[in-house]
C-alpha cells in the first residue's frame, strides 16, 4: 500500500454534489478514490498523486484528513474521535456505560433459558446471550438446538425485555436469523470468514466480531473492515482470549489488546471473560481488570444449573455469583468515573445488597 494513501473524512453538512465534486478532482488527476458511508460521515479513500498536491478552492473541505498504510482505514480511531455508539435494541455499547450481556454459552431447553434470562435481567444485564447455533471442536459435541433455539431466545427477549445477541455461523442464515436477533455475534473460530463478515455486514445490524484465538490485533482489525466496509458502523471488537503456553486456563485473556484497541479504533471494545478463562473463580477479579483497562462492554456465561450445562458449564457463573459481579462492577465504575448500564427489568436495590453481603 502506498504512503499517498489518503482518507478524506466528510461531515454531514457536505451534500453529495460537493463529495462527486471530490471524486470528478481525483479522476482528473489519476487518482483512485473510493467513498464510504460510516454511520454519520462520508470517508473517501484516495491514492495516487492528487493526495500530494494541494486541493481546488471550490471544493468542500473534509472535516479532517488521515494518512494511511496498510488494510486498516475505516476502523482508525482518528475518522470519530469522539467514538462509535452501537445500538443492540435498547443497549448502547460505546457510550461511557460499561454494558453487561450475559446468559448461557448454548440454549438447551425452555425452562433453562427462561430461567438463566430471568435471572440475569434481575440482577442487571442489558442484553442476552444465547448460543442457538454452537460450532464446535469435534462433530460429536451438542451443536445447539438451531432454529428452535432462536425461538426460545425470542420468547426469553418478550419476557423480559432484553435484546438477544447470538452467534451465527453460516451466510445462508443471515437473512432468516435477521427476522428474530437483535445483534449477530461472530465466534472465534469465524473471525476470518470474509464472506460471512460481508454478508452480516450488509444487513446494517450490529455484529459482535470476536477476535480468533490464534489471531493477533491487528488481525481482528482488519477483519472488522469487512462489516465496515459495507457501510455498516454498528460493529463491536470483542477480546476473547488467545492461546499461548499457559495451561492454567482455558486461555489467556489479553488485557492489552484492550487498552490497545481503544486507542487504535473507534469501535467499541468489549471482553468475554468467561470463555477466555474457563475458571468460574477467576471471572470476577478478570472482569473487573477488563473494565479498568476501558472495556465498554462485557459478555458473561450465566447458567442456573451449570453441572448440567450441555455444553462449556465448567466456566458458566451461578445467578447469584453474577449478581456479586454486577455489584462489584458499579462500585468501580463509581471511581472511574463511569456508570453501570442497568438492564429494564433490573431490581437496583438488588445490584447494590452485594456490598453489603446480601445478594441472592
Amino acid at each position: 500500500m502506498s504512503d499517498a494513501e489518503l482518507l478524506l473524512v466528510f461531515d454531514s453538512k457536505v451534500d453529495r454534489s460537493g463529495i462527486d465534486g471530490w471524486t470528478q478532482h481525483f479522476d482528473s488527476t489519476g487518482t483512485t478514490a473510493t467513498t464510504y458511508r460510516l454511520g454519520a460521515v462520508d470517508v473517501m479513500v484516495a491514492q495516487g498523486p492528487a493526495t500530494r498536491l494541494p486541493a481546488p478552492e471550490d471544493l468542500p473541505r473534509p472535516a479532517h484528513t488521515v494518512r494511511a498504510s496498510g488494510g486498516f482505514r475505516l476502523g482508525r480511531r482518528e475518522l470519530v474521535p469522539s467514538g462509535t455508539k452501537v445500538s443492540i435494541g435498547s443497549a448502547v455499547i460505546g457510550d461511557g456505560d460499561i454494558a453487561v450481556f450475559a446468559g448461557p454459552c448454548a440454549v438447551e431447553n425452555r425452562e433453562q433459558m427462561l430461567s438463566t434470562a430471568n435471572a440475569v435481567a434481575g440482577h442487571g444485564a442489558v442484553g442476552l446471550r444465547g448460543g442457538a447455533f454452537k460450532p464446535r471442536t469435534t462433530p460429536y459435541s451438542f451443536q445447539g438446538l438451531k432454529w428452535a433455539g432462536l425461538e426460545l431466545l425470542a420468547e426469553a427477549r418478550e419476557e423480559t425485555g432484553l435484546p438477544i445477541l447470538t452467534e451465527v455461523v453460516d451466510p445462508r442464515h443471515v437473512d432468516r436469523m435477521a427476522e428474530v436477533t437483535d445483534a449477530f455475534q461472530i465466534g472465534t473460530r469465524n473471525m476470518q470468514n470474509f464472506s460471512l463478515l460481508s454478508e452480516v455486514g450488509r444487513t446494517g445490524m450490529p455484529v459482535v466480531l470476536k477476535r480468533g484465538f490464534g489471531c493477533s490485533v491487528e488481525e481482528l482489525l482488519t477483519a472488522g473492515e469487512y462489516i465496515l466496509a459495507e457501510g455498516n458502523d454498528q460493529l463491536v471488537l470483542c477480546e476473547r482470549g488467545i492461546r499461548t503456553f499457559e495451561g492454567s486456563t482455558r486461555f489467556t485473556l489479553d488485557l492489552s489488546a484492550v487498552a490497545l484497541l481503544k486507542r487504535r479504533t473507534h469501535v467499541p471494545v468489549m471482553v468475554d471473560p468467561s470463555h477466555s478463562l474457563g475458571v468460574p473463580e477467576l471471572i470476577e477479579p478478570l472482569t473487573l481488570a477488563a473494565v479498568a483497562a476501558g472495556a465498554d462492554a462485557l459478555l458473561i456465561d450465566v447458567h442456573v444449573q451449570p453441572q448440567q450445562a450441555l455444553c462449556d458449564g465448567k466456566q458458566a457463573l451461578l445467578p447469584a455469583d453474577f449478581g456479586r459481579i454486577m455489584g462489584r462492577l458499579d462500585s468501580l465504575a463509581l471511581g472511574l468515573g463511569r456508570r453501570l448500564g442497568i438492564g429494564p427489568a433490573a431490581d437496583y436495590s438488588q445490584i447494590h445488597d452485594v456490598l453489603t453481603g446480601d445478594v441472592v
